[in-house]
């Protein structure tokens, strides 16, 4: 199989890239910015250059393409929207149309933020969608947008994605924040009203792919088991590297002045991606093990 990675030097991306590789497939990789350290055909294009993305997958006669290119910033994309809506929803159904017209499979991620977070449950994929800031309007926009000209696409719905990257395996995002934070012997002030289900981008990687390998299309929630509040998740990093959890503070949402909201508990039902693979998703605890190397380096 020969993959065009989109987004390739993103944590998501370059971890897809690897999982590819190690896999024995063939990539080509788009990047906006810096170019990722991998040893295959790497091309710096800007997502929303759409004519130039699709030129690329003619040009390697790609027979999948697998979308990690974002525009992530969740406060950014209150004052962006624009740029939000071109990236996270008008440029994705244009190369969704375009794996469409060359019969080749397309996968695109989205995310829990297309939830308001007013549940006490699950998110199944068939849950009533109500996102409360621009970053979820514009991925949900790209999620209606991708299936109106590519009902054959592959959407992945993820949640607070994090791992380690897959070209250096060095750890990005918030347990990078977190470990650092307390290896350096300094206070970590973590959310107890929000909950999510964390997805690794290891697991997402993996999971991608054995659901391409068994030809599925249609949405589904790809993400840990585990609902956790940022101080579980926080208070689990401290274990992990032996550091001192008295510097793991309660803090709420509200003490947090940001431009966009956040919803309460948007945590995804996993069920329907475990029956199609018949293997559970991991749980928190699973998926901290998987990155024991990445947390060495913050070790007490």
């Amino acid at each position: 199989m020969y993959a065009f990675v989109t987004g390739a030097n993103g944590l998501l991306g370059s971890v897809v890239v690897r999982t590819l590789r190690e896999q024995g497939h063939a990539v080509v990789g788009g990047y906006h910015s810096e170019e990722p350290a991998f040893d295959c055909p790497l091309h710096q294009v800007d997502i929303t250059d759409t004519e130039r993305v699709v030129a690329l997958l003619d040009e390697y006669d790609v027979d999948v393409v697998i979308n990690c290119a974002a525009y992530t910033d969740v406060d950014g994309c209150e004052s962006n929207p624009e740029l939000a809506n071109a990236v996270n929803a008008v440029a994705p159904s244009t190369i969704a149309g375009a794996c469409r017209d060359r019969e080749i499979p397309f996968v695109h991620y989205s995310t829990d933020y297309v939830f308001d977070g007013e549940t006490d449950g699950f998110y199944e994929e068939d849950a009533e969608t109500a996102p409360i800031q621009e970053y979820g309007r514009s991925k949900l926009a790209g999620e209606r947008a991708v299936r109106g000209v590519n009902t054959d696409a592959l959407m992945l719905r993820l949640s607070f994605v994090y791992g380690a990257r897959g070209d250096t395996g060095d750890l990005v995002g918030f347990p990078q924040w977190v470990a650092s934070t307390l290896a350096a012997g300094d206070t970590v002030p973590l959310f107890t009203d929000q909950a999510m289900t964390p997805s690794r981008a290891g697991n997402v990687a993996t999971t991608t792919l054995e659901l391409l390998d068994a030809g599925v299309s249609g949405t589904f929630h790809v993400a840990s088991q585990s609902a956790v509040t940022p101080y579980d998740f926080g208070a689990e990093i401290c274990e992990v590297i032996g550091g001192d959890p008295t510097l793991i503070k309660s803090s709420v949402m509200a003490d947090l002045d940001r431009p966009a909201a956040r919803p309460r508990r948007s945590c995804l039902d996993v069920s329907k991606v475990e029956g199609e693979l018949g293997r559970p998703q991991p749980t928190l605890d699973a998926d901290l093990e998987a990155l024991e190397a990445a947390f060495s380096d913050y070790s007490s």
